[in-house]
């Protein structure tokens, strides 16, 4: 008999499924930490390059090839980066909280325990 839900039945499915929302949720976390270390980068040249002479020389890394450009062609694009940069780190860190949200749900409907909550309660 097939089900007409979607949700799995056997112990070994709800925990294959758990396993997979957090490894998704780690993979978010990877790439938010990467993104946020990206973003800081832009915000430091942006810091730097803001006090300089607009046609001071500036050098820039595009597609690993250094090129000279002065600081009124540099800042607008460091600026424009970073607020993407900004962007996405907001719809990751959003998209964190919805699986992490996922994920309580779905440990709190089939009462799923780690290892350090079992751990815990055996020694109390």
């Amino acid at each position: 008999m097939a089900s007409t839900t979607n949700e799995p039945l056997t112990e070994q499915e709800i925990l294959n499924t758990y396993r997979q929302m957090q490894a998704e949720m780690q993979s978010l976390i990877q790439q938010l930490t990467k993104f946020e270390m990206e973003r800081n980068e832009h915000a430091l040249v942006e810091e730097t390059l803001q006090p300089l002479d607009p046609d001071r020389r500036a050098f820039r890394l595009v597609g690993g090839v250094l090129v000279e450009r002065t600081v009124r062609e540099v800042l607008p694009t460091v600026k424009e980066h970073r607020a993407n940069l900004d962007a996405l780190v907001q719809n990751l860190k959003e998209n964190l909280d919805s699986k992490q949200k996922g994920a309580a749900a779905w440990k709190a409907k089939y009462n799923i325990k780690t290892q350090e909550e079992v751990d815990a309660a055996n020694r109390k």
